[in-house]
């Protein structure tokens, strides 16, 4: 845990230095295939911006028509300003209803984008081969999914909205002001350069940090994560003072951080509110002198100094969002950085379709190679055969390739040399759906799902009986287990099945994969968390599930695979021994030697010496 979360904060820390430089028009192209199919609510989405902003600024120009055309001119006529009261009301309730339908239609179509974007990514990150989980980080993947697609998220929320509305907005303006008076719109017009320096200055400077605050923020993430997974550790050596200091370390850089950030975005906010007031007043001051020189009429200069108050606002708006159209740029390409992987193990052009209640359950290795990646080779020309309906142990020393052995069977990885095959096929030729189904695997650490022990159980495929589940159950002693839970098999578990012992946990897996039926199955150090009581009743329940069905089991507890019809002894990738558990035993080689620490013997032959040198 501690280490994955490393691996994620370095991933979070990774644009401090070395950021790629975003490729909007990359980023943009992708995006677009996702709106393309949204096209009709989009072009819903402009036409309800256009006819908001229109609400927005035809405002002030209906004042000016009050003002110039009816009290400047002295006419008294009550009735025109009765009608010019009555469509400000509906321009009003018009730029509101269409402010409200064109944040809905772009918040539906936006959340329905990052929702197939999300579950693209998952179902991709699902279907890559195990060697690409071997390379990556945990971390960084939750990042992918979470982080990332929050941050595509944060583009049709912020970054979209904000560049169509503000921008026909500020164009808006624009127009209207020129319409009004050519030359004030000139003078206005002189502001642009110096509002796109200020927003350059400040945009290096709101970017670092920006991205300082949330590599600091992704560090106090990690640091309450790797401490709460190690918390008896901390507990026991009484680190709670020890680990605070370090907390409140991390969380004033936050601070400082979050600070330093905030400032300078009310900086940056004060400083177009102060040119802005200094275009009002020079506007006036201008504007002011041509009223009284009857050059311009007043409602003019009313609605030229209305309308400069709204002009900084999108300019705002639109340059306060950089950093997250930065973002969602960079998160775009990571995804599909992830989403541009093809799996190393597919399936093959010219598969084989395999009868699955025909399947005898022979297994070949015949004379494979076999390394993980450009590493040293794990095995070389091993041969290995399984008759159908055997049980076949294997022992050996940590790295003599026990679990290797079964990933290529289940065809985690692929040989380089040599084949893998059940009844007489190759493995890369059989569909993985079909593989999967013949191969049965369980595991050393069982994995459990935050959900009922019936769903557990069946892997949440509806197909499976109640009725088959429990029945699994009572096969291998799971009853038991069940019957002192308040729901039965419908008590809910946590994630990973917290509050089950290792042995509860194994008894539910060891049902699951009854209830598959599985024609080969591979029990890899299935029980070495188990106590005895409990590997018993696995072991009474292994012997009559074995029965017809090819049995590998890879055991580092020797009494799981005393009564296996063959035991196979690898060391460093090669079969060193074969026989039964008598065979072995009276060859006195390594597997006796294995036995013979099993039982205790060798610790008890260096019990006493070492006893003397522990202070």
């Amino acid at each position: 845990m501690p280490q994955a979360i490393n691996n994620w904060q370095t991933d979070q820390n990774s644009g401090q230095g070395k950021q790629p430089k975003p490729q909007y028009r990359s980023a943009f192209r992708i995006l677009s295939s996702y709106i393309t199919p949204h096209r009709k609510t989009f072009s819903l989405v402009a036409i309800c911006t256009v006819i908001a902003i229109a609400s927005e600024l035809f405002q002030p120009f209906l004042v000016k028509i009050a003002i110039d055309d009816n009290l400047m001119a002295g006419n008294n006529d009550f009735s025109s300003l009765l009608v010019i009261c009555a469509i400000y009301l509906g321009l009003s309730l018009s730029g509101l209803l269409f402010t409200y339908l064109q944040n809905n239609l772009l918040q539906d179509a936006g959340q329905s984008i990052v929702a197939k974007i999300r579950k693209q990514l998952f179902q991709h990150i699902t279907k890559l081969s195990m060697s690409y989980f071997d390379k990556t980080s945990s971390g960084s993947l939750i990042t992918h999914v979470s982080s990332d697609t929050e941050a595509v998220n944060q583009f049709f929320n912020q970054v979209l909205l904000t560049l169509l509305r503000d921008g026909l907005t500020l164009v808006s303006i624009l127009v209207m002001m020129f319409y009004l008076d050519a030359t004030l719109g000139l003078y206005c017009l002189l502001l642009l350069p110096i509002i796109a320096l200020i927003a350059i200055a400040f945009r290096s400077f709101m970017r670092t940090t920006y991205q300082m605050a949330r590599t600091r923020l992704s560090r106090l993430v990690a640091f309450v994560a790797e401490n709460l997974s190690g918390m008896s550790l901390i507990q026991v050596f009484h680190q709670q003072k020890a680990q605070a200091e370090l907390y409140k370390e991390r969380n004033e850089d936050y601070f400082k951080a979050n600070v330093r950030e905030i400032r300078t975005q009310v900086l940056f906010n004060r400083t177009f509110d102060l040119l802005g007031n200094l275009t009002i007043a020079f506007v006036v001051w201008t504007g002011g002198k041509a009223v009284l020189g009857t050059t311009i009429e007043f409602g003019v200069l009313y609605a030229f100094i209305t309308y400069i108050r709204q002009f900084f606002q999108p300019i705002n708006a639109i340059t306060q969002q950089w950093n997250t159209l930065q973002s969602a740029t960079v998160a775009v390409n990571r995804i599909w950085g992830v989403l541009d992987i093809e799996p190393e193990i597919q399936d093959s052009a010219k598969t084989v379709k395999v009868d699955y209640e025909s399947v005898q359950g022979r297994v070949d290795f015949n004379k494979i190679s076999f390394s993980y990646g450009n590493g040293s080779p794990i095995f070389r020309g091993l041969d290995l055969h399984i008759r159908p309906g055997e049980m076949v142990g294997i022992v050996g020393t940590t790295g003599a390739g026990k679990s290797s052995l079964m990933s290529l069977l289940c065809r985690f990885y692929d040989v380089q040399e040599g084949s893998v095959n059940i009844d007489g096929n190759d493995v890369r030729n059989i569909p993985q759906a079909d593989l999967h189904r013949i191969v049965g695997l369980v595991q050393q650490e069982p994995y459990l799902y935050a959900g009922s022990i019936i769903d557990n159980v069946r892997m949440f495929d509806e197909s499976i009986s109640r009725e088959d589940v429990i029945q699994a159950c009572e096969f291998v002693g799971a009853d038991q287990l069940v019957s002192r839970m308040a729901d039965g098999y419908d008590t809910k578990l946590s994630e990973r099945g917290s509050g089950l012992s290792a042995g509860e946990r194994q008894l539910l897996s060891f049902a699951r994969i009854i209830v598959f039926r599985p024609k080969i199955l591979i029990l890899d150090e299935a029980t070495a968390n188990l106590d005895s009581q409990t590997e018993q009743l696995i072991q009474r329940a292994l012997q009559v599930v074995s029965k017809g069905r090819t049995t590998i089991v890879i055991a580092h507890r020797l009494s799981t695979i005393m009564q296996a019809d063959r035991i196979i002894v690898l060391s460093h990738g090669t079969i060193v021994e074969s026989g039964t558990h008598a065979e072995l035993i009276e060859l006195q080689g390594v597997y006796e030697e294995l036995y013979r620490h099993s039982q205790g013997e060798a610790a008890a032959s260096i019990e006493a010496p070492e006893a003397q040198t522990i202070p």
